[in-house]
């Protein structure tokens, strides 16, 4: 992937540290070559929930149609930057297929729907809207990515909802002590039958001792190097059909340039 689009969304997140997302997508944009960037402009407006049981959803409908008009007919994998994880629904409906695997590295699941919310932000229900169950504006159609094509890697802040999803699902799911051994990512993908992949990086995946400019961070995940490995391994098992990264926060300018070297770090691998 040498095309990176970049997509300062906001609204999807239910932190009250949504805004400094924005900031994040800019400084990694920065840090890219700007030949190889394409930058989408996201609605300044909050938008409209219009009865959905999700926050914003008129402006993260918008996002995604922008986003999958940009993505229509790419010649190579592109890399999408955010902005919060809500942008992974474009990302993925631009190269979805039932071909397609999607390993989901997050240290939330975001498995939760408007009914099972505890906060109505879509970046908690956007895993499962890819599978289907979502209002109509976000969802794939049913069928478009199955549960035994996923593969959840180290969430730990899991709700007693998810819970009780994972429990009764086909996704595959690999705990976070897995990433000494990258091997592990290449069984579970290649274990889906698919033939391409969809590679998902919310940042929080890592350790906080890792990168602090997270929204939430959650403690005992990967280090930068044990996630490398586990992208590196993937990429190996099976063709990139695209790839994203998400969840940067950085509190200041200054804490942003603390966390960039390692955020490009995991860019090399992705891309």
């Amino acid at each position: 992937m040498s095309r990176f689009v970049v997509v300062p969304q906001w609204q999807g997140s239910g932190s009250s540290r949504a805004m400094r997302l924005v900031d994040g997508a800019g400084a990694i944009a920065g840090d890219l070559p700007r030949a190889a960037c394409t930058p989408l402009e996201v609605p300044l407006e909050a938008g409209e929930s219009l009865g959905s049981g999700i926050r914003r959803l008129s402006s993260l409908v918008r996002v995604r149609d922008l986003l999958e008009r940009e993505l229509a007919g790419a010649e190579e994998p592109v890399l999408v930057v955010g902005g919060d994880c809500g942008v992974a629904i474009g990302a993925v409906s631009a190269v979805a297929s039932p071909d397609l695997a999607l390993v989901w590295f997050d240290a939330h699941p975001d498995l939760h729907t408007p009914e099972t919310s505890p906060s109505g932000a879509f970046g908690g229900m956007v895993l499962r809207a890819i599978l289907g169950d979502a209002p109509a504006q976000l969802a794939l159609p049913a069928g478009t990515i199955t549960e035994d094509r996923v593969v959840l890697a180290a969430s730990r802040d899991v709700d007693p909802a998810e819970s009780a999803f994972l429990a009764s699902s086909a996704v595959r799911t690999v705990p976070a002590d897995a990433f000494t051994d990258p091997a592990v990512f290449a069984d579970a993908v290649r274990a889906t039958g698919a033939s391409r992949v969809h590679i998902h990086v919310d940042l929080d995946v890592l350790d906080p001792s890792a990168v602090g400019g997270v929204s939430q961070p959650v403690p005992f995940g990967p280090s930068v190097a044990e996630l490398v490995g586990a992208i590196r391994a993937v990429r190996e098992a099976l063709p990139t059909a695209g790839a994203t990264l998400t969840g940067f926060a950085p509190a200041s300018p200054e804490a942003a340039v603390d966390d960039l070297g390692a955020i490009l770090r995991i860019i090399g691998a992705l891309a």
